[in-house]
C-alpha cells in the first residue's frame, strides 16, 4: 500500500465505478480501498464508509488530471457529485445515443492507445474502420442513384469518389469535434494525433460502422443522409463528372494574368497498402493550399478546390 496514492473518493459505488472505468480507459490501473487503513474493500462495501481509488504513486499526477478534466459539477470540500459522460457531447454532435456505448468508445479507440494497454482489453478501431468503409460506399453509391438518375456510372463514380475521399471524411470528423473524443496512445496524443487527417478519417469510418452495429441500416442511413446533404448539393450545383478543379483553378489564374499553378507533393503518410499523398498547390510563386489523397491527382484535385475556394472568396 505503501506505493499507491489515493486520487479519488466518494460515497457512491456508482461513482466509483465510473472513475475507476475512466482512469482504465486512459490506461491508468486503479484498486478501490475504504477509509480503514491496510484493507480492500469490493465495490459492494461502500455502506460502510468512503470508497477511495488508488493508483500507484507514479500515475498519480496523470490520474488527477484525467479526473479534473471530467468534473462538472463540485461540492464542499471539492468532491465530485458527478462526471460528465466523455461521450455525450459526440452523441448530441450526431443526433444519435447510443444503446451500447461500448461500441462508440471502440469506435474512438485509436491502435496508439490498444498497444499501450497491458492488460490486452483495449480493442482498436481498425475493424470497425474497415466495416464504416464499406457501409459507408454502400450508403454513399445507393443516395447518388437515387440523387442522380441522369447521370452515368462514371459520373456517379467520380463524386462518389470525392465525396468519401480522406479529406471530405476529415472535414466532416472536424466538424463533429471527433479529434476531441479520440482515445489516443501518449506517442500518438504528442505528436498531434487529433488534427491528423487520416486519423480522423478513419475514425469517421469507424463510427459509422458503430451506429450501423449499435442502431442497423436505417439509423446509419438518416446520419449519412445529414452528413452529407450539403456536399450532394454541391455536386449537384457543380454538374455531373465531379468538377476538375485542376482546369477550373488554371482558368481563373489565366483570366488575372498569373502562371499556371504548381502542384508539389509535399510528403506521404501511412504504409504502402494505404499510403496517403500530400500535396500543395503553388499560385503566383505562394503557396495556397494543401491536401491529401489516396492517389497524386486525388490529391491535386483537393488542392486545387481548396486554392479556388480562398482565391474566390
Amino acid at each position: 500500500m505503501t506505493d499507491l496514492v489515493t486520487v479519488f473518493r466518494t460515497r457512491s459505488d456508482v461513482e466509483a465505478s465510473v472513475v475507476r472505468g475512466l482512469l482504465e480507459a486512459h490506461g491508468v490501473p486503479s484498486v478501490v480501498t475504504s477509509q480503514l487503513p491496510q484493507a480492500l474493500f469490493p465495490m459492494v462495501m461502500s455502506t460502510l464508509g468512503e470508497i477511495g481509488i488508488a493508483v500507484h504513486a507514479d500515475d498519480a499526477g496523470e490520474a488527477s488530471r484525467i479526473i479534473e478534466s471530467h468534473r462538472t459539477e463540485l461540492g464542499q470540500g471539492g468532491q465530485v457529485i458527478r462526471l460528465r459522460d466523455e461521450f455525450e457531447t459526440l452523441q448530441q454532435a450526431i443526433a444519435y445515443r447510443f444503446r451500447d456505448r461500448g461500441l462508440l468508445e471502440h469506435a474512438m479507440t485509436h491502435t496508439s492507445r490498444a498497444n499501450e494497454d497491458v492488460s490486452g482489453g483495449v480493442r482498436d478501431n481498425e475493424s470497425l474502420e474497415f466495416l464504416g468503409d464499406a457501409v459507408l460506399g454502400f450508403l454513399i453509391a445507393d443516395l447518388l442513384f437515387n440523387e442522380f438518375p441522369e447521370h452515368d456510372e462514371g459520373q456517379k463514380s467520380k463524386i462518389k469518389a470525392a465525396l468519401v475521399s480522406t479529406t471530405t471524411l476529415a472535414r466532416l470528423a472536424e466538424r463533429l469535434s471527433l479529434g476531441e473524443h479520440l482515445l489516443l496512445g501518449r506517442g500518438e496524443e504528442k505528436t498531434g494525433g487529433r488534427q491528423k487527417q487520416a486519423l480522423l478519417a478513419d475514425s469517421y469510418e469507424a463510427l459509422i460502422a458503430a451506429i450501423y452495429l449499435d442502431g442497423g441500416v436505417e439509423h446509419v442511413r438518416a446520419f449519412v443522409a445529414r452528413e452529407f446533404a450539403a456536399l450532394v448539393e454541391e455536386a449537384r450545383r457543380v454538374g455531373a463528372a465531379g468538377q476538375d478543379y485542376k482546369s477550373a483553378l488554371q482558368e481563373l489564374v489565366q483570366s488575372r494574368n498569373e502562371p499556371l499553378p504548381e502542384y508539389r507533393l509535399v510528403g506521404t503518410l501511412g504504409p504502402d497498402h494505404r499510403k496517403l499523398f500530400q500535396v500543395e498547390v503553388v499560385v503566383n510563386g505562394e503557396p495556397v493550399a494543401e491536401a491529401s489523397g489516396t492517389s497524386k491527382k486525388e490529391a491535386e484535385q483537393e488542392a486545387a478546390k481548396l486554392a479556388l475556394e480562398k482565391l474566390q472568396t
